[in-house]
């Protein structure tokens, strides 16, 4: 299938900026693009519209950056805490999606939807995690996640101590300076 010809109406990450024209595949147009104002088909038309708008597009856009901004500053460094089962080695019984960390930040005091968060791959394991939530397409700040097993476990994990089997194999794990001083831990 050919290509489709697309006018941006906002910075779409790894496409281009408000105004760009560009090539994109006909189901990224029809299911995300288009359905979500995001973009205006590049007939004749629409560009000349596009045009009588553009400065009224920007700044739109300009004013929703900036608002994003503001919400950045009072929530940076913003953490979230969830709370899961997981096994001894510290794998989770399934995993912490973006809806995950999404509520868990509504309940922080941020509101935001699961399509704001930044996730590469879900989150299987126990400990701390950084992920970034996008507030406008420009504006992105870092959440850190804490999974854990329970509350006291993640107020520990937050304060920077190790728990579960990690704390173990610290203990278990021959050193330079323990190998040198011939005190070598055996395994149990």
């Amino acid at each position: 299938m050919p290509a489709v010809e697309l006018i941006l109406l906002q910075r779409v990450d790894k496409l281009g900026q408000i105004g760009d024209v560009v090539k994109v595949k006909p189901g990224y147009a029809r299911n995300f693009l288009l359905p979500q104002k995001k973009a205006l088909r590049a007939s004749k038309d629409n560009r000349a519209r596009f045009e009588q708008q553009r400065a009224q597009l920007e700044a739109q856009n300009i004013k929703r950056r900036e608002e994003a901004e503001r919400l950045a500053e009072r929530v940076g460094g913003l953490s979230v805490v969830i709370i899961r089962q997981a096994g001894e080695s510290g794998s989770l019984y399934g995993s912490v999606s973006a809806r995950d960390i999404a509520e868990a930040a509504t309940e922080a005091g941020l509101t935001i939807n699961r399509s704001q968060v930044v996730l590469e791959h879900p989150i299987k394991t126990l400990g701390l995690s950084p992920v970034r939530v996008s507030l406008h397409p420009e504006v992105l700040i870092p959440v850190t996640v804490n999974v854990a097993r329970s509350p006291e476990e993640a107020e520990r994990q937050g304060r920077g101590e190790r728990i579960g089997s990690e704390a173990v194999d610290d203990e278990q794990v021959p050193t330079e300076e323990n190998i040198f001083a011939g005190d070598t831990p055996q395994p149990a």
